[in-house]
């Protein structure tokens, strides 16, 4: 195993480390539901805010998985050609 390859392991693993904490990060679909039936009142800038940064997760959780993807690809197809 040379250097090469053990830095491209060391990356993959904190890509995917990376988009687990992105995912749990994420607020699930029904939180918007349990907080309204359990009566918890959110004012209208709490609630655009919580969106934004919703979405800023989600964005950057889909632009970390496509990089890690292309790193696979590109690992496998190192590893095809050699």
């Amino acid at each position: 195993m040379n250097a090469m390859e053990i830095i491209i392991g060391i990356v993959v693993i904190l890509a995917s480390l990376a988009a687990i904490v992105l995912v749990l990060l994420q607020q699930g679909r029904r939180a918007g539901i349990n907080s309204a039936i359990g009566g918890g009142a959110e004012s209208f800038l709490s609630k655009s805010k919580s969106r934004s940064i919703d979405a800023t997760l989600k964005r950057l959780t889909k632009v970390l998985l496509v990089e890690f993807m292309l790193i696979l690809v590109a690992v496998n197809a190192y590893n095809l050609l050699r």
